[in-house]
């Protein structure tokens, strides 16, 4: 059992969890993930971690209601608790000094670069940080993005709120003025790594893309995230999360990023018509597993010893 001890509203959609996970606070690195599963019956997700705090024993994930188990995910509150967290899972980023760098995300992506950006900015590099969203309700943690860059730049597609254009233009933009940028990080929707790849491949600037998005397990035994990297199959899950984009073959993934869209819009459209009832399995099948913990450790209960 994980116990939620807070939630904050980051933007439409996208909220914060702080929960009590001990060992998984004190094993983490930047860019590595766990896998949640809320109930007995429910699907594993995977989510990128925000941050970590060994002292308190906590983990701090962010998530953006897209299909069904993260909009039931982001129904629960300080209070409820989470049946199953497992990790950190993946290998961890590539933390050294390249010089000056650019992490470029697209809206929660956010919440999954900042730790690696923060590690790269105190491994000495110029940490150049450009975040992009749909309007200006989907931006989140600007104010962090401020506090460990050196440069940050907030821009919407539809310029709502501060710059108006994709990330893709801002990167140009910079690389067109002349801007030596000798790392790309590139962490949200599979279009835009592939046209971040696109233009820095023909620039030959080293690039990294997060491929967490297509996990199932998140263990490497599903297959479900299989993924071709310079013409040879790996899984996001246990050879990634990040990857060469100059490597990745985008073809393939965005088919298989593809392969359950009927199943999964089946599944939200389900969902939404009853959210309460599958709300109530949650914290039901939580408070089973707690009784069931409670008995395991009373003197003389079924599990005693």
């Amino acid at each position: 059992m994980f116990k939620i001890l807070s939630t904050r509203q980051l933007a439409t959609g996208i909220k914060q969890f702080v929960i009590e996970a001990p060992r998984i606070s004190h094993k983490y690195q930047p860019g590595q993930f766990v896998i949640l599963r809320l109930y007995d019956r429910g699907e594993r997700i995977p989510l990128t971690i925000k941050a970590v705090d060994p002292q308190a024993g906590t983990i701090t994930i962010c998530v953006q209601s897209v299909g069904k188990t993260t909009h039931l995910l982001n129904l629960l509150e300080p209070g409820d608790s989470v049946l199953d967290v497992v990790g950190p899972l993946g290998k961890p980023s590539e933390i050294k000094n390249f010089g000056t760098v650019a992490i470029i995300a697209g809206s929660v992506g956010t919440a999954m670069a900042i730790p690696t950006a923060k590690a790269l900015k105190q491994a000495g590099n110029h940490v150049i940080f450009i975040e992009g969203a749909r309007r200006q309700d989907l931006v989140v943690l600007e104010d962090e993005i401020r506090a460990i860059s050196d440069e940050p730049y907030i821009l919407t597609d539809d310029g709502s709120y501060l710059e108006k254009g994709l990330v893709t233009h801002k990167l140009l933009q910079l690389l067109d003025a002349g801007r030596k940028i000798d790392f790309v990080l590139a962490v949200g929707p599979i279009p835009m790594m592939r046209a971040v790849a696109d233009i820095t491949k023909t620039r030959g600037i080293r690039t990294v893309v997060s491929l967490n998005s297509i996990m199932v397990d998140g263990t490497g035994m599903c297959g479900g995230c299989r993924v071709l990297v310079g013409n040879h199959s790996q899984f996001a899950c246990v050879d990634g999360p990040e990857f060469e984009a100059d490597q990745v073959n985008f073809d393939v993934l965005v088919q298989r990023n593809s392969m359950y869209r009927d199943a999964e819009h089946k599944s939200l459209d389900d969902f939404l018509a009853n959210p309460e009832r599958e709300l109530a399995l949650v914290r039901e099948s939580c408070k089973l597993r707690e009784l069931e913990e409670h008995a395991a450790v009373v003197p003389g209960g079924p599990h005693a010893k």
